[in-house]
């Protein structure tokens, strides 16, 4: 569902009826998640059957699973909603198969099936035989011994063992003459004589072969366990999938209820308008950090007046955690769950695209802007007029120029050709212009407070367009030298002297531009085209100086 939210409004709408039910019942959601608490991942735990890798622990792992179903399903059958009421009816209790496995395993088998140990008593006689066999050796031969001496009236008949000849029966030479004839001689002493019997043989062979054939019966008999479980794997299957669908909706109720989440509306319109959008990892870190609360923000979006919102301000102002959190709560809302916002009308959008944050690829030959241009390119070619677009700081990997003006006419081929509900976070001032030529792009600003001591971010995104970077300020909150900072405002003021300069030749009674370091199109561009038309192998360097000398004289 994360990964591939729905684009059905009637599928998105029976799992948010599925979570507001659960949201409106507190305690049946309560008796509901305690009913799922000990369900291990059945499907894992079936691949491992169906692979021939389960152990006798995971079998009763599955089995203690199942047990907890039919809760699960009398927990469902409380609600209403008919998405919850369709998971209750296609859950499969699986009693039969459950109750196989535990008459079959013990309840505390070991991990290997060589250690023995693993059947329950009861389940086959030859098993059970062999065991008893094993325990009692002893008692078994007492019992031997003591018929056969009544048998042969022989009162000091005794039943022995030795590595040699392992059991046998002793007779005292006084009573040789009282032994019967299917007694085999197998070894005579001075005071006494040794014999054995078949049935003593096949006696010593079971004792000193049970073990072995305890294993091999346990193995065999777990083997055909395993095998019907496996024979069952399409109930098991279809169990998972409903319960596992069935703690998603649980578990999204739940962080509705705990976060204050609201639900989303869908409609036709195309819009995206969202009042008080909160980023629901980031207002639980501040939260749990103690540190300041986190600000809400509201955002609208639409396929005409508000296609492309160009978000400026300066760095940690809150710009990227406004993109961010938007297209959370998009993802949220078409995954059929309670979004973190007061409200949230939405439409459904086919597909989220971000160029977000820094990356390259140094193993492939790509730098960090040969990645940003590939997935920038991918985006203007694949996005649809139903996508959300968040591009944060596109350009900012090459020359400034060159990162202006691909930014300048991304904004303008989306608005023109795209017509995608888009995002738009940059430090290019200059975008702001686009406002005043593109019906659809609109100017926002993150919020940022003057004090004496520097500034404060307010992270409040406004209408409008910022009118300073401060990124001086902000070098100067991650504690640059003060040698550092002072020389980078002289510059900055040399640099604005000479753009406001400029501008004033180029437009004047025009009002000078705010405070910051603006990007202008380069002026000499007859110089550019002759050094273009310029053959450089058969220039002498007499020619050379002339030419600089005449350039010169046109810049």
């Amino acid at each position: 569902w994360m990964l591939r939210p729905s684009i059905d409004a009637a599928e998105i709408n029976a799992r948010l009826d599925a979570v507001g039910t659960q949201l409106q019942h507190s305690i049946s959601r309560e008796e509901l998640r305690r009913a799922l608490d000990g369900i291990l991942d059945l499907e894992r735990l079936l691949s491992r059957v169906t692979l021939e890798t389960a152990n006798p622990r995971d079998v009763l792992a599955l089995s203690a699973s199942l047990a907890r179903i039919p809760s699960v399903r009398s927990a469902l059958g409380t609600f209403s909603a008919a998405r919850l009421q369709l998971l209750h009816a296609s859950i499969d209790e699986l009693t039969d198969l459950r109750e196989r496995i535990d008459k079959t395993v013990v309840s505390e088998p070991p991990i290997s099936l060589s250690d023995g140990g693993v059947i329950q008593p009861g389940v086959d006689a030859e098993l059970d035989q062999l065991r008893d066999l094993s325990r009692n050796s002893k008692q078994y031969l007492a019992q031997i011994e003591q018929r056969e001496r009544q048998r042969t009236n022989i009162g000091s008949l005794k039943v022995k063992f030795n590595n040699i000849f392992g059991y046998y029966l002793e007779v005292s030479k006084p009573n040789l003459h009282l032994v019967p004839a299917d007694y085999e001689r197998k070894q005579t002493l001075m005071n006494a004589e040794r014999f054995t019997t078949p049935e003593l043989k096949e006696y010593e062979s079971k004792i000193l072969d049970a073990q072995e054939k305890i294993v091999e019966i346990e193995r065999r008999l777990f083997t055909e366990l395993r095998t019907a479980i496996a024979g069952e794997a399409r109930r098991i299957r279809q169990t998972a999938l409903a319960v596992a669908e069935v703690d998603v909706l649980a578990s999204l109720a739940q962080i509705a209820a705990l976060r204050n989440y609201r639900r989303p509306t869908f409609d036709d319109s195309s819009d995206i308008e969202i009042l008080e959008g909160r980023h629901p990892v980031i207002e639980q870190q501040e939260l749990a950090g103690g540190s300041e609360r986190f600000v809400p923000n509201d955002l609208y979006l639409n396929s005409t007046t508000h296609t492309v919102l160009v978000v400026t301000g300066p760095n940690m102002g809150g710009k990227s955690t406004y993109l961010r959190q938007a297209a959370l709560i998009v993802i949220l809302a078409q995954m059929g769950s309670f979004v973190p916002a007061r409200s949230a009308r939405l439409s459904v959008v086919d597909r989220v695209f971000t160029r977000i944050g820094a990356s390259d690829n140094l193993a492939r030959g790509r730098s960090t802007f040969m990645v940003e241009m590939t997935e920038t390119a991918a985006i203007l070619h694949t996005a649809t007029p139903r996508s959300l677009i968040l591009l944060d700081e596109v350009g900012r990997g090459t020359a400034t120029y060159d990162g202006l003006a691909i930014a300048w006419a991304a904004v303008e081929y989306i608005h023109a050709r795209t017509r995608a509900k888009t995002l738009f976070a940059t430090h290019y001032f200059e975008l702001t212009e686009l406002a005043e030529r593109l019906s659809g792009v609109k100017n926002y600003h993150v919020s940022v407070k003057e004090t004496g001591g520097g500034i404060v971010f307010l992270r409040k995104v406004e209408p409008g367009a910022a009118d300073r970077s401060y990124g001086i300020e902000v070098a100067k909150l991650a504690g640059l030298p003060n040698e550092v900072i002072e020389r980078a405002r002289e510059v900055l003021a040399e640099h604005e002297s000479a753009e406001q300069q400029v501008t004033g030749h180029l437009s004047p009674g025009a009002d000078p531009p705010p405070a910051q370091l603006t990007i202008f199109t380069p002026l000499s561009q007859p110089v550019l085209e002759k050094l273009r038309d310029v053959d450089l192998n058969r220039l002498t360097p007499l020619e050379a100086l002339n030419l600089l000398a005449e350039l010169k004289k046109e810049i």
